[in-house]
């Protein structure tokens, strides 16, 4: 890693400008935030400024900018190769960066080591020594850091109790579950004392059960130290669960960045509102069309979206539709999305969307069931409750509230 000071910035005075104007498209603000992100005045932890990292010819992060709040749970959420993991690495110094700056606890640690960052990580492996007891492998950087016995002996305890581990410090990794190998790794981070802790997808190789488990026990973590966290994973459960905030990624760049309910409700694009919700949100390509103007595309019966696809299907009304006054007189191609818990099976409501179809496929799953049926020839989820007893081949009726789905522009994918 380069020998640079942690407080040397070798850029030119205007570069920071220039790239902030070449960042003003899909997924900033004007600003240089990433879209959906309100302004946030306390100091940041953690600040990653107009970061850059590439890997020879391939750039792999571009002009991101991220500030976490002292305090904050941030996760880094979105599918494998969109640099949430690169990201992490580069605020530990674990990675060379190519442009950029990365501030934490208010000093610039860009080029600074690892050691010297003020930080804790937990891996996705757990690391630990096999040879070694839960103690020392607690104990290990702190000894090898030369702190007091007495202060190494009081830290492990404390964390130990705080852990559930002080019943196995005797034991080894060998004769640990893959849960208590885990939080014996996540130990190893607490009793350096630091104040941002960093987790690399922590649990991805533990079962369903265990994964939940710890989740619980990481989000009550929390809680109770009140640290900076900065977590990434590829889960949407994780993410929903755990964050305050969630920065969606792709590409190197993140589409958006807020509270996991705004995330859910107002996803800014098409990647964001497929992304987030399971089963994914049903889309439907087809024309948006204005109130009754007398020219052509408009909709004698007010704003409305008008499914394409093979199969005919009524116009669905938008007049209750909250961005409709924006909304051209004229035709426009449009991508409707409705996510499948936001549809109802049976009569609907006046005012409703309405619509018939025939039942390919039902999934039961406990709580919920999921149907599969179509919609103007596009195959549509609906998840409905456990006990509906629906068989393939029966015709449906089902709908939903025009204002709980959302509209993408066709060109941009961008949520109108």
């Amino acid at each position: 890693m380069s020998q640079q000071t942690a407080t040397v910035d070798k850029r030119p005075a205007h570069q920071g400008a220039n790239r902030m104007n070449e960042r003003q498209g899909a997924g900033h603000t004007p600003h240089g935030r990433p879209a959906g992100e309100t302004a946030r005045t306390a100091e940041p932890s953690v600040s990653v400024r107009e970061l850059d990292i590439a890997f020879g010819a391939h750039k792999v992060i571009s002009g991101l900018d991220l500030d976490v709040s002292p305090g904050e749970f941030i996760v880094l959420l979105g599918p494998s190769g969109c640099g949430k993991s690169t990201l992490l690495n580069a605020i530990a110094g674990l990675l060379d960066i190519s442009d950029g700056e990365i501030w934490i606890d208010g000093k610039n640690v860009t080029w600074a080591e690892p050691k010297d960052r003020g930080i804790g990580m937990v891996f996705q492996s757990y690391a630990l020594y096999p040879r070694m007891s839960v103690e020392k492998n607690l104990s290990f950087g702190l000894r090898i850091s030369k702190l007091p016995k007495a202060e190494i002996d009081g830290r492990v305890a404390r964390v130990a109790e705080l852990l559930q581990l002080d019943g196995l410090l005797k034991r080894r990794p060998s004769e640990l579950s893959g849960g208590q190998r885990q939080r014996v790794a996540i130990g190893r981070a607490l009793v350096r004392n630091v104040d941002v802790f960093l987790f690399d997808e922590p649990l991805s190789n533990l079962d369903a059960k265990l994964r939940n488990e710890l989740r619980v026990e990481i989000k009550k973590l929390h809680q109770r130290l009140g640290n900076t966290m900065i977590y990434v994973t590829h889960d949407q459960i994780e993410a929903m669960t755990l964050a305050d905030r969630i920065a969606v990624m792709r590409g190197g760049v993140i589409q958006q960045l807020g509270p996991p309910k705004e995330i859910y409700r107002k996803p800014v694009n098409r990647f964001v509102a497929s992304f987030i919700g399971s089963p994914s949100m049903n889309f439907f390509e087809g024309e948006l069309r204005g109130s009754a103007d007398g020219s052509a595309g408009s909709s004698p019966d007010g704003p409305a979206f008008a499914p394409g696809g093979s199969g005919a299907a009524p116009s669905i009304p938008l007049a209750r539709y909250d961005f409709i006054e924006r909304a051209p007189s004229k035709s426009r191609p449009a991508v409707f999305g409705i996510r499948p818990e936001h549809i109802a099976l049976g009569d609907q409501p006046d005012g409703h969307f309405s619509a018939e179809g025939k039942v390919d496929l039902v999934e039961a799953m406990g709580a919920d069931t999921i149907v599969w049926t179509s919609l103007a020839g596009v195959p549509l989820t609906i998840r409905t409750d456990g006990e509906t007893e629906i068989r393939p081949g029966e015709t449906i009726r089902f709908g939903f509230d025009p204002a709980s789905a959302c509209l993408f522009d066709a060109a941009t994918d961008l949520r109108l």
